[in-house]
């Protein structure tokens, strides 16, 4: 009996589970890339056309500095063209982009945060609104100081 109940619940759930992924409209993903803040995670608002991310993650680690973690926020559109496909994304994003570290004189440590903003493309591989893999690049720029003001991220991703 107790198999039974277990058994009921668990297809229960994943018939609930079904449902609500055709009607939700938001998204969780995990990986890499200006998306998710270097490497880490996202939690998106989701429609037909677009998605709008809050990000946190991690772009380095020493082991003398420790971790180079931070926060985004981004905006991807798959309309901007008028295709009917929403498989293809142009978006924007700003947020934490690490760290600098200057060492002016002996024993003399000087830290700074770098904050940036840039303009990506993504390619949703079962379109923007669904679960699946996500590829992409980005370009953007940053307030360094003494690293270089320009960057890039490859990304790869999945949105659940």
């Amino acid at each position: 009996m107790k198999k039974l109940i277990s058994l009921l619940s668990i297809l229960s759930l994943s018939c609930f589970a079904e449902e609500t992924n055709q009607d939700k409209s938001y998204s969780v993903g995990l990986g890499i890339g200006a998306m998710y803040s270097g490497i880490g995670t996202n939690f998106s608002f989701v429609s037909k056309n677009d998605l709008k991310y809050i990000s946190a993650g991690c772009t380095g680690y020493g082991s003398a500095n420790g971790s180079e973690c931070g926060f985004g926020v981004g905006w991807i559109k798959t309309d901007l063209f008028g295709t009917d496909s929403n498989k293809h994304g142009l978006g924007i994003y700003g947020g934490s982009l690490g760290k600098e570290y200057r060492y002016p004189y002996p024993f003399v440590h000087e830290e700074y945060d770098i904050y940036g903003a840039g303009v990506s493309y993504t390619f949703f591989m079962n379109g923007i609104n669904q679960s699946g893999t996500t590829f992409g690049i980005s370009i953007h720029a940053t307030n360094a100081r003494f690293e270089g003001r320009y960057g890039a991220f490859l990304q790869v991703g999945y949105q659940f």
